[in-house]
């Protein structure tokens, strides 16, 4: 026992350790590998515990070699930061083992409910709960982890009574500070357990259409139809109104419209409407009727009502059918094809006037004829014309005015006083 308390004893010890805790895992690796072959819960069982197995046993299997090999000459002080250290390590490992085991016995669970079958509603509510458990086991797990740590401290457990004393002020703090954050926190879980959305729920969100793609505890991604991610909040599904197009069933009614001439024949649309719904596997046999639903102005609207199984399938269903109906219009009821109306009135020929003799004052604009005489009155009436009289402007009227200018006849003489 003396020889293991030296350097070199501390060495081997260490390295036997490591030995063994391979040997361990090889030994167990090789058991589940042989049940493997009937079950398929080994496989998922390596995959998840490995490495945090592997990392828990080494730490302990070292902590044990070096507290039995430890050389007498090495201090307390140095004895109990070792045995310290690795109690956290064991500590934190144990605590990532324990993690990814209850993570293991979800996905075991959830291996159960498969999301690739025609109804699968049950099947997402439950993934959705399972997922939304798995983040608070891991957050739980990682907070009592801490909190073990941390109680290894003396000073800590020390100041413990402090702590619990001021937990009630420092809570308060802290929930004003983080409302938004608890906020959401909250709604995360209620959204899980209230069935409201599911993992791969169709819903109309912001105007966008698209599936519910992961929900967390503080926030929803929806995959977009065009492989857009939308990132909202989890208060967003609790305080505002969406549409969830997969609430209870996935199955879906859709509709077609078509503006088109009042010579359509809706027999025979019908008619290739039902041969194209007999030739698709798009349809589920629920509903495929057309309807005449209004016929006010200049085009009768049609409305073709289909279902399918679910939102993507509808979608391309509705694209075939206004694909195959245009171009049966267009190929055997032209027709059908919608049109503008216009009346065109042809104006009246003007009736021929009896040539009439050209006079000389037909050219004249302002003379020659009563027309003539009105339009020069209309024109000399709206400009006044400034003349002098006595010395002072005045203004007169143009036609006032003499044609042509005379001289003024001259004052008359005064007449002669007499003398007396």
């Amino acid at each position: 026992m003396s020889a293991l308390r030296t350097w070199p004893g501390l060495t081997v010890a260490c390295l036997l350790a490591v030995v063994v805790a391979v040997v361990v895992t090889a030994i167990l690796a090789l058991i589940l590998r042989g049940i493997g072959r009937r079950r398929r819960w080994p496989d998922l069982l390596i995959r998840r515990v490995r490495v945090p197995f592997r990392l828990f046993l080494l730490t302990i299997v070292l902590w044990i070699a070096v507290t039995i090999s430890l050389p007498p000459e090495v201090t307390d002080g140095w004895r109990d930061g070792l045995r310290h250290g690795f109690l956290i390590l064991t500590i934190a490992t144990g605590t990532w083992f324990a993690a990814a085991f209850v993570v293991f016995f979800e996905d075991l669970g959830l291996a159960r409910y498969r999301l690739d079958v025609p109804d699968n509603r049950y099947a997402r509510r439950v993934r959705t709960q399972v997922l939304i458990l798995r983040r608070l086991t891991v957050v739980a797990a990682v907070v009592i982890g801490l909190g073990a740590v941390l109680l290894t401290f003396p000073a800590l457990q020390a100041a413990g009574a402090s702590l619990l004393a001021s937990a009630g002020v420092i809570g308060i703090i802290a929930g004003v500070a983080a409302q938004s954050s608890l906020a959401n926190l909250f709604a995360g879980i209620q959204l899980a357990f209230s069935d409201a959305i599911r993992i791969d729920d169709v819903v109309v969100v912001e105007q966008q259409w698209g599936t519910i793609e992961e929900i967390t505890l503080t926030y929803v991604v929806v995959h977009v139809w065009d492989d857009r991610r939308l990132v909202l909040p989890s208060t967003y599904f609790t305080t505002k109104p969406f549409e969830n197009w997969t609430r209870q069933h996935s199955e879906l009614l859709g509709s077609v419209e078509f503006d088109l001439d009042w010579r359509v024949s809706t027999g025979g649309m019908r008619a290739e409407l039902n041969r194209i719904l007999a030739t698709t596997d798009l349809w589920d046999h629920r509903t495929g009727v057309l309807q005449v639903t209004d016929a006010i102005g200049g085009w009768v609207r049609v409305r073709v009502l289909v279902t399918a199984k679910d939102a993507p399938t509808l979608f391309d269903l509705r694209c075939l059918v206004r694909e195959r109906l245009i171009d049966w219009m267009q190929r055997h009821s032209p027709a059908s094809l919608p049109r503008q109306r216009v009346e065109l009135a042809e104006a009246p020929e003007p009736r021929e006037r009896p040539p009439r003799a050209r006079s000389e004052d037909e050219g004249r604009l302002f003379s020659g004829s009563p027309e003539n005489e009105q339009r020069a009155q209309q024109f000399t009436d709206a400009i006044p014309v400034i003349r002098e009289v006595d010395g002072e402007p005045v203004a007169v009227r143009a036609d006032d005015i003499p044609l042509k200018d005379t001289p003024n006849p001259a004052p008359a003489p005064a007449p002669a006083k007499e003398d007396r």
